[in-house]
């Protein structure tokens, strides 16, 4: 009984133990959101007012030393985050996670994208704002590496910190523009489907634009396989330990539209979940600065942004800027390929990944005329032929802090329409609103087009110079429109109308969003805050229910049962919602799922449907294909004798629907609501182990909205039923410059990607509820709810 005693007090001295190590731990590890610190290159006294959900609001006496202060406060909430950002491009996932990230170090070390940095940074001039700032910022996050505290991550996984370099900050946007690309996901699955079953079949498609009928207006040889391509670059982005951009909304309203005659804007960029999330807010104001943003990790300028006199965001422009090429080597010597000229020398670029707990692994990388060849850098692309990547950013002059201190540091909309100019890739709608009224869209990117017998949807013909002539075209011609006669310029990742009778080719999503947009912008003109606030949380879908009619008119049942006849009643008196309690969207989405697997799979296979169902090329066909009785792809391939047609598919269709609803979720339909099946959770990488997943991870949680409508919580179709969502609006931001110092914003969890922090998921249930908070701008206010980190100049 002793022995059992003493071992009892041991075991409770031992929790008690564990436990208060813990909460020093804690302690220690929390970000220093209070309190003194000294900093070096900095002459005056700074100071940083944290808010209530842990935005940053630093006053300084000039914007050096502002941009100093944000560098250390960035990093003391996201180092984890930056680590990781920066050693994408460079191909250094490896050393921290071993082999697991091979795949993904061998593709993007092999994109050129570490060499476009570096010459954009030979070039730069060392005496410019952007250049004095970055380094300022770059100062900032270096002083927090030195003599700040290792974040949890790092001693999880061994890393040591090291400086950061401006190489890194264009190697993060480098990974920024690659993300916003589609057609390495799209182009090397179309070239598929042609070659095996021909262009009939790629007619439902709407290759030539056919189906972007809302379209936003302006004012001004032998078949290879390469849908190991699409697999591959899909498969690279979705598993990245940090989310690509997907899509988003944008609209800007003009004075005109609005109840209290002042600019209202909004934005929502989409862009895939993670934990921490993708934008870090923070307020700047000196006696000739002022601006709030939104901030990628390492980035010095914010992509998002506002002040007192103007306000700006982006969506995803969807243009085409990357195309494939089929090299042919020369037969006596695959160090060389054929041109129109003659064979010519690849360029050989040697890399070297280290691995963690393995031997380094060396690549001897070949660049043709065209670019970087993927087969070596993808696995499974088993083509005979080298396959090269033509891509616009690393082939253009890069100017991307130039860009950005433009766009956040502009005097008048002209100046912010030069920074815009800068921009050659990723292609952006860049929206712009301002205190005078002023609303205005551009299309970014260096837009170019082939000669009329190229089409850019399938892998081109590199070997003889037919396929390599562009024509680039000036800013001038971009898309835009500044003060439309229409009262609002907006973006849904859809297509623009013609300039020139050109339609610049891209990859433009459907048009659900968008004529949801311009239906309630157009059907009103006295907009205010809330109102926007609603618009900006809207789950409706206007096209599923056409889609709907589509289906019953296909339908052909000889009787119906119980069950039919109520789930035809909910389809038939649902309009679109995909709100938590609707069980409208979850019938929906089974049907769809189905008639999309019976339809396409027998001719794509198994894999390659796969990665259909992950294009935008998927999205654009459900309203269009559905209503065609002559379709080719209604017929199963793989039976014999016999040809399907559209109505035995989606019949078929319907009833394994059913069958597998009633086994999900049990036989009473009216228990199928979206919120069972609908959820997110935000992941972080670490929580990708078990053991940590409650601790680094945020959710699961049941989430409103679906693909494809203005709240766009996006989610691939699986055989399972459950919805996982991937991704979704990254920020909510209304602007109202008639009462600027109450605009709103919400982030998906929280401001700091410290998960010891307050701040690591406090905005979660405001966000996922459809609530917003305020971005504060008044001092009085900001102080009045903060707590207060001083930095004072270091003394010798």
């Amino acid at each position: 009984m002793r022995n059992l005693k003493r071992a009892l007090l041991f075991f409770i001295f031992l929790i008690i133990a564990l436990v208060g190590g813990f909460f020093i731990y804690r302690s220690y590890q929390k970000p220093n959101y209070e309190g003194a610190i000294s900093l070096k290159n900095i002459k005056n006294q700074t100071t940083v007012y944290f808010d209530e959900f842990g935005v940053p609001h630093i006053y300084a006496k000039n914007t050096k030393e502002a941009m100093i202060a944000l560098g250390y406060v960035h990093a003391q909430d996201r180092l984890w985050q930056m680590e990781l950002l920066r050693r994408i491009v460079p191909g250094r996932l490896s050393e921290i996670f071993g082999s697991v990230a091979l795949k993904n170090d061998k593709f993007f070390v092999g994109l050129g994208i570490e060499e476009a940095s570096q010459n954009a940074i030979l070039k730069l001039d060392k005496k410019s704002p952007a250049y004095q700032l970055t380094m300022a910022y770059l100062d900032g996050i270096n002083q927090y590496v030195q003599e700040g505290v290792t974040p949890v991550e790092f001693q999880l996984l061994g890393i040591e910190k090291q400086k950061f370099t401006i190489q890194d900050v264009y190697n993060i946007f480098g990974y920024m523009s690659f993300s916003f690309a589609m057609a390495q996901k799209t182009d090397p699955l179309l070239t598929d489907i042609r070659n095996k079953y021909g262009m009939d079949y790629l007619k439902d498609f709407g290759l030539d634009g056919k189906f972007n009928t809302t379209r936003i207006k302006i004012a001004k040889q032998r078949p290879q396989e390469y849908e190991a391509i699409s697999k591959s670059i899909a498969s690279l982005l979705d598993q990245s330990p940090v989310a690509p951009f997907v899509g988003s909304n944008s609209w800007v309203l003009s004075p005109q539209k609005t109840k209290n005659k002042k600019v209202i804007f909004a934005n929502d960029p989409h862009i895939g979940f993670s934990q921490p999330g993708t934008w870090y807010e923070a307020h700047i104001e000196t006696p000739d600065f002022e601006l709030y943003g939104c901030y990628l990790a390492g980035a010095p300028f914010p992509l998002l942004g506002h002040n007192r006199e103007y306000a700006y965001g982006l969506t995803m422009f969807e243009n085409d800027d990357v195309d494939f090429y089929q090299e042919i080597n020369n037969p006596k010597n695959s160090n060389q390929y054929q041109t129109k000229n003659g064979f010519k020398d690849y360029e050989i670029r040697k890399k070297i990944i280290k691995v963690k707990d393995s031997s380094d692994v060396v690549l001897n990388i070949k660049v043709s005329q065209h670019g970087p060849v993927m087969n070596d850098l993808l696995v499974g692309l088993k083509s005979d032929k080298p396959v090269a990547m033509s891509w616009i950013y690393t082939q253009q002059p890069i100017h991307s802090i130039e860009a950005l201190y433009a766009l956040s540091h502009s005097k008048s909309i002209t100046d912010f329409q030069k920074g815009v100019a800068l921009i050659a890739a990723p292609g952006l709608n860049v929206m712009y609103g301002d205190a005078k009224g002023n609303v205005g869209w551009w299309a970014t990117g260096k837009l170019y087009k082939h000669s009329n017998a190229v089409n850019t949807n399938f892998i081109l013909d590199g070997s003889n110079g037919k396929d390599d002539t562009l024509e680039y075209f000036d800013f001038s011609k971009n898309p835009s429109a500044v003060n439309p006669s229409w009262n609002y310029v907006y973006s849904a990742n859809n297509q623009p109308e013609s300039i020139d009778g050109f339609a610049y080719p891209g990859y433009y999503l459907p048009e659900d969003r968008a004529k949801r947009i311009t239906q309630l912008l157009d059907a009103k003109s006295y907009w205010d805050r809330n109102a926007v606030g609603e618009m900006i949380n809207d789950n409706t879908s206007i096209i599923a229910p056409e889609v709907v009619k589509n289906l019953f008119s296909a339908l052909n049942l000889k009787s119906f049962s119980k069950t039919e006849t109520e789930i035809l009643h909910i389809l038939k008196t649902w309009r679109g919602s995909n709100n938590l309690k609707d069980v409208g969207p979850t019938i929906y989405n089974k049907w769809i799922f189905l008639y999309l697997k019976n339809t396409f799979q027998d001719e794509l296979g198994d894999e390659a449907f796969k990665q259909f169902l992950g294009t935008h090329i998927m999205k654009q066909i459900v309203a269009r294909q559905i209503a065609n009785e002559n379709s080719p792809w209604w017929d199963n391939v793989t039976t014999k004798n016999t040809k399907e047609n559209r109505s035995q598919i989606i019949t078929k269709s319907f009833e394994e629907a059913i069958a597998a609803l009633e086994k999900q979720l049990g036989e009473n339909p009216y228990d199928w609501t979206w919120g069972k099946v609908h959820s997110v959770e935000y992941q972080h990488p670490i929580g990708k182990v078990a053991l940590f997943r409650p601790f680094f991870n945020v959710g699961p949680f049941e989430i409103s909205g679906s693909n494809e409508v203005i709240n766009n919580q996006f989610f691939d179709f699986v055989d399972d039923g459950f919805y996982k969502v991937k991704g979704g609006p990254s920020s909510r931001r209304v602007i109202d410059f008639s009462d600027i110092e109450n605009s709103w914003g919400i982030l998906p969890t929280g401001q700091s990607g410290n998960p010891f922090s307050s701040h690591y998921r406090d905005q979660v249930e405001l966000y996922n509820s459809g609530k917003f908070r305020k971005m504060k701008l008044n001092k009085k206010e900001i102080i009045q709810s903060s707590t207060k980190l001083v930095f004072y100049p270091l003394k010798n």
